[in-house]
């Protein structure tokens, strides 16, 4: 397109996150945010080239007024947990004189909840998209009415173009982003994925794979990488055509980052993917067990975490080398007042570290939405932690879920099960080369300063040292410096992120606006 546009993209800040590892960011060494904003970046990628496109992420800096008014249009990104930051980002934008544009997975949801944006984009990229440009093009200038560009036919996955990854810093961040696919084949009943995204998984190619990759890797070379996918295994076979494509370029490029991802706990039943995984050197999976109760797991259709006893599959995962992060909720139907005692006890058998206990949110388009809609139990009440009438007293479910975070995350509890995995766990990963044409000398000088962080925070300052020096010690004797200072930023992120979740300063749902 000939016409030039000023464009500001700007990604919403998030609130700080257990699984954000907001906490840890002070001994990172100028690490600000979690991730890279990958659909936002996706997006500055496939506008015209001859528009003047900006980016900013606000979890690194807030755009500035000056940087509103110079753009004629400000496109936003970013999930239901943004919601009050995607609003104040179309406020400040109005107020600036801009154009404001809405797109991602909670307008996509639940376009009702943003009524003051100019143009809504909802769905993936595709036909909307293309006619949401042409719009845009003729005419930036705001329209009388909010105007609403659904898509119909989605642009093939295979079409995406790379993120626009010269928009970012990598240092700025705790870890890497990657794409692989879209869309889940379970209906879990709690999920919006299939909803907005559809059952059958679209995949990309190794080679788009690997020139995003690449593409990342040019703007500082994250230390690891989480695939995003909300299951990696979704179609098995494709994973398999993947991995071969990953390992031959971490062997090639001197296994630079270390590789993490979601996967459905059936992931267990197949060697050979796990086999592969391990040798591509993916180190940690989240798996949303969600419960390790049957019931509740029939109840909210996820009866294939069963596929195999849940213990059992943990433990084959950690045979090759991935530890494991889980998802589980609280507030279920199914819950009883030994539930938090029951999820406890399973944190313990299981050595799970990091698991990530979130209060029960029910999202737009999933089934649980609808049924609890049709049994009138949605509520709209800020001052509540979830937006579920639960059938259990409110104050009860609230109260487990503080029981959890208190006792999972008491520090000698936490260092139990770090050092589990760190004796019958990280043994079992792939010994990498040393060395990597990506790492240089800042690298270098950023570990050194990641170490010295740590040494004070955590070896010296922490009312818990003790615990690290025991447990880290023999690690760093012998020569295991990278697990050690891995388990020591883990601990200083959860043990703080717990103490203020149960002193009632943080959400208890993770989902929520």
């Amino acid at each position: 397109m000939s016409s030039r546009r000023p464009v500001l993209c700007v990604f919403p800040r998030y609130a700080p996150s257990f699984g954000t590892f907001s906490r840890a960011y002070d001994v990172m060494g100028g690490v600000k945010a979690f991730m890279p904003p990958l659909g936002l970046l996706t997006i500055a990628a496939y506008l015209p080239n001859s528009w003047d496109i900006s980016f900013i992420d606000e979890n690194i800096r807030a755009a500035t007024a000056g940087e509103l008014e110079a753009a004629e249009i400000v496109f936003v990104s970013g999930m239901h947990v943004q919601r009050s930051e995607i609003q104040d980002i179309g406020a400040r934008a109005r107020k600036a004189g801009a154009t404001t544009v809405l797109g991602g997975s909670s307008v996509s949801a639940a376009p009702d909840w943003y009524p003051d944006f100019d143009y809504l984009h909802i769905g993936e990229l595709g036909d909307a998209t293309d006619r949401l440009i042409e719009r845009l093009a003729a005419d930036p200038a705001r329209p009388a009415q909010q105007a609403r560009f659904e898509t119909d036919q989605r642009l093939p996955i295979e079409s995406f173009p790379v993120p626009a990854w010269r928009h970012i810093d990598m240092r700025d961040y705790f870890i890497g982003a990657l794409q692989y696919t879209s869309g889940c084949p379970y209906r879990c009943e709690f999920c919006d994925i299939p909803g907005l995204y559809g059952r059958v998984p679209r995949i990309k190619s190794p080679r788009q794979v690997i020139a995003e990759l690449d593409g990342l890797m040019s703007r500082g070379a994250p230390n690891a990488v989480y695939f995003v996918d909300d299951n990696f295994v979704g179609n098995r076979k494709a994973a398999k055509a993947l991995l071969p494509a990953l390992i031959d370029w971490q062997k090639a490029n001197g296994y630079p980052v270390q590789l993490n991802c979601e996967a459905t706990l059936n992931l267990a039943r197949d060697d050979e993917l796990l086999a592969m995984m391990r040798d591509a050197y993916f180190i940690t999976v989240f798996c949303g067990i969600e419960s390790p109760d049957a019931d509740a797991l029939e109840a909210m259709d996820k009866s294939h975490n069963m596929a195999m006893p849940i213990s059992e599959a943990i433990a084959k995962l950690n045979s090759y080398g991935m530890e494991v992060v889980s998802g589980i909720i609280i507030g279920l139907d199914t819950d009883v007042p030994e539930t938090a005692g029951h999820i406890i006890d399973f944190a313990r058998a299981t050595h799970i570290p990091m698991l990530t206990v979130n209060l029960l949110q029910a999202l737009p388009r999933t089934p649980l939405w609808d049924r609890l809609e049709r049994d009138g139990r949605i509520v709209d009440d800020p001052w509540l932690e979830s937006n579920v009438r639960f059938s259990r007293p409110y104050k009860s479910v609230l109260e487990d879920w503080r029981r959890c975070m208190e006792e999972l995350y008491r520090p000698d509890a936490l260092w139990e099960r770090l050092a589990w995995n760190a004796e019958h766990t990280y043994p079992n990963r792939i010994k990498p080369p040393s060395s990597s044409p990506y790492r240089g000398w800042r690298d270098a000088v950023k570990g050194l300063e990641i170490a010295a962080n740590l040494l004070y925070k955590v070896g010296l300052a922490a009312d818990w040292r003790a615990l690290f020096w025991r447990h880290a010690a023999p690690l760093l004797a012998r020569g295991n410096i990278r697990e050690a200072l891995h388990m020591a930023v883990i601990s200083h992120h959860l043990i703080g992120f717990a103490r203020d979740a149960v002193a009632g300063e943080t959400r208890a749902s993770f989902y929520a606006a």
